[in-house]
């Protein structure tokens, strides 16, 4: 399967889930305020990894894809509900190319608004036991509960980090904070969800974790680097805006690991200050010293050693099942990581 089959299959999972949001959006009011704002960041778009990866894995356990419709949805709304909050927390200006919501109207109302989709994610896991039945539908809000939890560890993680300005950390923190922030969420329980429907509760979820750890962390630090290579347009948010924010990414964390003491002391210094004081040119000095110390090129190789082994733990897992459109999507989606185009 080529990329532009895989975005096709994404693509096209994506927007029944869309659909499927736009029905669990009440039709009342408040609206301006509220309700009229939920489907924005949806409606923008994205690469449907979530939708997706559960769909497609559901599909080739045997199920159907409309059996996870309601999973795909409730996950689409907590992601984009946790981007809303994101933008937020990190003073950030663009989401997928237009203007973040809180820049839109205000922080208080984005905020609200977040929780609002929170709430709202609750509904179709309802919806499962209807379709599901009782055991399967508690299975998957047992994996949500547990997919929240892990993701506002994560953020308190790097949020901490960046209060207490801490720049003393080594790989393995950045890792343990992406494998709770972005990996669950992202690949380990959409996958484990799919598994769970479509083997209607018979699998063990947990053969799936090394294989969604593996896919999340490749993406994580491809989506960092992207942040400080890519062109704006093709990348939808501000670029160098890890950096101003203070993001403790795997290119930053290496640096202030290899660089000079006096160069240490500069990129503290400018850590120290709040958001809204850091300069732009003083960000592409620090990216500058980024692409000296060869953090980007490190990092890229780490990502691609880490989709290599989520393509290796692939073939171990899904091995045994037939082939089909949607265990080739999934494979796809490493592929892709692999041969990612910065």
């Amino acid at each position: 399967m080529d990329d532009l089959f895989m975005k096709s299959m994404l693509a096209d999972y994506s927007a029944d889930t869309l659909k499927g949001i736009h029905n669990f959006i009440p039709d009342k009011e408040p609206k301006k305020y509220l309700y009229d704002l939920i489907s924005d960041y949806p409606n923008r778009g994205g690469k449907g990894f979530r939708p997706g990866l559960c769909i497609a894995t559901t599909v080739a356990y045997g199920g159907k894809k409309e059996d996870a419709s309601h999973s795909a949805i409730c996950l689409e709304l907590l992601h984009n509900a946790f981007l809303v909050h994101d933008d937020c927390e990190d003073e950030s200006y663009i989401r997928r190319g237009k203007p973040t919501l809180h820049e839109m109207t205000n922080k208080a109302i984005a905020i609200n608004l977040g929780d609002a989709m929170q709430a709202l994610a609750l509904q179709p896991l309802i919806k499962n036991q209807q379709t599901l039945g009782d055991k399967v539908a508690l299975s998957i809000y047992s994996e949500i509960q547990h997919l929240v939890l892990e993701s506002v560890e994560g953020q308190a993680m790097e949020l901490g980090w960046r209060k207490d300005n801490v720049c003393n950390l080594k790989e393995c923190d950045y890792l343990q904070m992406i494998l709770k922030k972005t990996c669950w969420y992202t690949c380990i329980h959409p996958i484990r969800i799919g598994a769970i429907i479509g083997s209607k509760g018979k699998i063990n979820p947990d053969i799936f974790n090394r294989l969604g750890y593996f896919m999340g962390t490749s993406f994580q630090i491809q989506d960092d680097v992207l942040n400080l290579v890519a062109n704006e347009d093709k990348y939808g948010k501000e670029i160098c805006g890890d950096i101003i924010e203070g993001k403790r990414t795997l290119m930053l964390i290496h640096l202030l690991e290899n660089c000079k003491v006096s160069e240490f002391k500069k990129i503290k210094k400018f850590l120290s200050f709040p958001i809204i004081a850091r300069k732009h040119d003083e960000a592409i000095e620090i990216l500058h010293l980024m692409h000296h110390y060869e953090s980007i090129e490190y990092a890229k190789k780490i990502s691609k050693n880490l989709a290599g082994a989520a393509l290796k733990e692939f073939y171990t897992v899904f091995s045994r099942l037939p082939e089909t459109k949607d265990k080739t999507l999934i494979e796809s989606i490493i592929l892709y990581m692999i041969n990612r185009d910065y």
